[in-house]
């Protein structure tokens, strides 16, 4: 009895295993539920897709909502899609967006901009809801000096036929912030811009901005506009300042040459000195000299020391009388 009821357990487990690899290698179900929602595909088709590594309900089970949408695909273009990298999925709900909308799309064009690595199904939901991309603060500055501050808010489309090689919402933003700083700086006042700031929506949709992009610009609004700092002003100042420092830095060099001529002159008047007394030294030596020579005698020699005898009286007498003089002053 225990033999009987271990073989029938074995022959259960056995049935188990091989109806799990059947029906891992034959999903059955799948094709069931393919054939009755009016999808003909055969279980060979469903293997050949298990041999060459594709997972069947990632292409059927699109495969029937396109269906059932009317948009007559076949089972290729879905595989090929998906061993190309794609999301398969995304694209059938891309495309039945589309039918829906009235947006001219087709399978090969959501495919590429599938593989393209954009998400088609939210361009194809932007191109029915339009989006609005919101600028930072573009700081920009008007002919008389004064800084203004700008945000806006840029509502756009996408646009299918450009989504391959279009460039994105970056370069919106920059070329919306290009114009926003071309229109202010362009401006004589920044109360020309503060009274009217639908002038720059106006420019800037004039320079056509979504040229090679993604996306279709369909209205620029100015969200936000303020008074920043006086721009002008700071550079004047700040010119000011430079030119400070640099008259100060010539000063600075004239004071330098003027004290080096000076400490040149001092040390030329002492040489002058030096000359001086060297000259006066050759005296004595000139006068003994001539008395040698005989060229004059002693009275005039001893008269010569008289002459400075008393001139050097007089001259201390003169310089007695001034120290008189001055303490008198000083005492009254």
């Amino acid at each position: 009895m225990e033999a009987s009821l271990i073989t029938v357990l074995l022959i259960a487990v056995v049935v188990i295993i091989v109806l799990s690899v059947f029906l891992s290698f034959f999903p059955v179900m799948l094709w069931i539920s393919a054939l009755a929602s009016g999808v003909r595909i055969s279980i060979i088709t469903l293997v050949a897709m298990r041999l060459r590594r594709v997972t069947p309900s990632r292409i059927v089970n699109p495969l029937i909502k396109a269906t059932k949408a009317g948009l007559g695909l076949n089972i290729n273009q879905l595989e090929s899609h998906y061993l190309a990298g794609g999301n398969v999925d995304r694209v059938v709900n891309a495309l039945i967006a589309a039918q829906r909308a009235d947006i001219p799309l087709e399978f090969t064009r959501a495919a590429a901009i599938d593989l393209a690595g954009r998400d088609v199904l939210q361009a194809v939901q932007m191109s029915v809801n339009p989006r609005v991309i919101e600028t930072p603060t573009v700081a920009a500055v008007a002919r008389d000096g004064i800084e203004v501050k700008v945000k806006a808010r840029v509502t756009v489309r996408a646009n299918i036929d450009r989504l391959v090689g279009g460039a994105g919402e970056e370069t919106i933003i920059a070329r919306v912030g290009e114009g926003i700083v071309t229109t202010v700086g362009s401006s004589n006042s920044h109360k020309d811009v503060l009274e009217n700031p639908d002038s720059i929506s106006r420019t800037v949709l004039q320079k056509g901005l979504d040229a090679g992009t993604a996306f279709e610009i369909l209205s620029i609004d100015i969200a936000d506009v303020d008074v920043g700092k006086n721009i002008g002003a700071y550079l004047q100042t700040e010119q000011a300042e430079a030119d400070k420092r640099i008259a100060q830095a010539k000063a600075e060099e004239r004071r330098a040459m003027a004290v080096a001529q000076e400490q040149e002159m001092k040390a030329r008047v002492v040489e002058m000195k030096a000359l001086v007394v060297e000259s006066e030294s050759k005296v004595p030596l000139a006068m003994a000299e001539a008395l040698r020579a005989g060229q004059i005698g002693v009275m005039d020699y001893m008269n010569l020391k008289n002459i400075e005898a008393d001139t050097q009286m007089r001259g201390s007498i003169g310089k007695m009388g001034d120290q008189d003089n001055d303490g008198s002053k000083s005492g009254k």
